[in-house]
């Protein structure tokens, strides 16, 4: 693996901090501008980084893991109030599946602990479930049990949407919603072709908690900066520098394990992807915690009321982190790995 950016990468890299700077939310009382999300909303569609993993006529996606992590990142670190990551997957999933492009919005439902993929038979009704990243979707899709694998269907949404993360808004199915084929058919997904998209799921999750991380840092590192004690900088104080040095390396480790993780989707095997995006995930989840949670500490008492945007950072980490699967449900799914969990005898 080549860890160098290209430059074509690094220019979306740009283009995608850039869009998010200038019109993502720097503060708390932004995230209720509708002018401003709806003007995000426009660039991100005008971009095109939602179709980044839909089908080219060779049936491949348009872009690899890599550059879609890459607009996930930057997204998480300027805490774009609209939907990237459950259209993503949704386009992803139908492309694996063979169907053409959803003609209107839509996201992915996940069972009611997050950890995958809802499962339903068609007819059925939606049951218990989650459909994340559910900002403007019309439906959500889920996958149903096949000779071979699954295919997939959908289920439409309606109803209010929860907002644990303050940026991007879930919705619990309705339990009597039903279950529909898509209108366009589509081939049966393999197992192998689930644990692909789920590889890339993780990385995408992985890659926006290093953003969160990332942006959490830089709000606490400028606070340090121009946050006076005693007539001097906080950012002086040994004790600050300690806390936001052990961040740094928490974030950076992160990142290259994100980057690999979103390198392997397309690169490696579906298994041996598979594994290398729950270990990023896993020790993505369990950085971002206390990534996010540093920065509320160095914020001091103003880190702890609604007007900081620190609690933002740290929403949006706690779901990134559930979806798909946290530190538990990830570190599960490397012991499930024939070369490295049943390779030692662990499972």
């Amino acid at each position: 693996m080549d860890v160098r950016l290209s430059p074509e990468q690094q220019a979306l890299r740009d283009s995608a901090a850039q869009v998010v700077d200038r019109l993502g939310p720097h503060a708390v009382g932004e995230l209720d501008d509708a002018e401003r999300s709806a003007k995000l909303d426009a660039a991100v569609a005008a971009s095109g980084w939602r179709e980044l993993r839909t089908a080219t006529h060779a049936g491949g996606p348009w872009a690899s893991g890599v550059e879609v992590a890459l607009v996930a990142e930057e997204l998480g670190r300027g805490l774009a109030d609209v939907p990237f990551l459950g259209p993503t997957l949704a386009a992803e999933l139908r492309r694996l599946a063979g169907a053409a492009p959803a003609a209107a919005p839509e996201t992915v439902a996940l069972g009611a602990d997050l950890a995958a993929l809802a499962c339903r038979p068609h007819g059925a009704p939606a049951g218990a479930g989650v459909a994340v990243d559910a900002l403007g979707a019309t439906a959500a899709l889920v996958v149903v049990p096949a000779t071979g694998g699954h295919t997939v269907a959908r289920v439409a949404l309606a109803g209010d949407r929860a907002r644990l993360d303050l940026t991007r808004p879930t919705v619990a199915l309705d339990p009597s919603a039903a279950v529909v084929a898509l209108p366009d058919g589509g081939t049966v997904v393999s197992d192998e072709g689930e644990a692909r998209w789920t590889a890339l799921g993780l990385a995408l999750t992985a890659a926006d908690l290093v953003g969160a991380m990332r942006g959490a840092v830089d709000l606490a590192v400028d606070y340090a900066r121009d946050r006076r004690q005693y007539g001097t900088p906080i950012g002086s104080f040994q004790a600050v520098q300690h806390l936001l040095a052990d961040a740094f390396v928490a974030v950076e480790g992160s990142r290259s394990a994100a980057l690999h993780a979103a390198w392997a989707v397309d690169a490696l095997p579906a298994a041996d992807a598979l594994a290398a995006a729950a270990v990023a995930k896993a020790y993505a989840a369990r950085a971002a915690r206390t990534v996010c949670e540093t920065a509320i500490q160095v914020h001091g008492g103003i880190g702890n009321t609604w007007e900081c945007l620190a609690h933002v950072f740290l929403r949006r980490a706690l779901l990134s982190g559930d979806i798909l699967g946290g530190v538990g449900a990830n570190l599960d799914r490397v012991l499930d790995h024939d070369g490295i969990g049943g390779a030692r005898g662990l499972r």
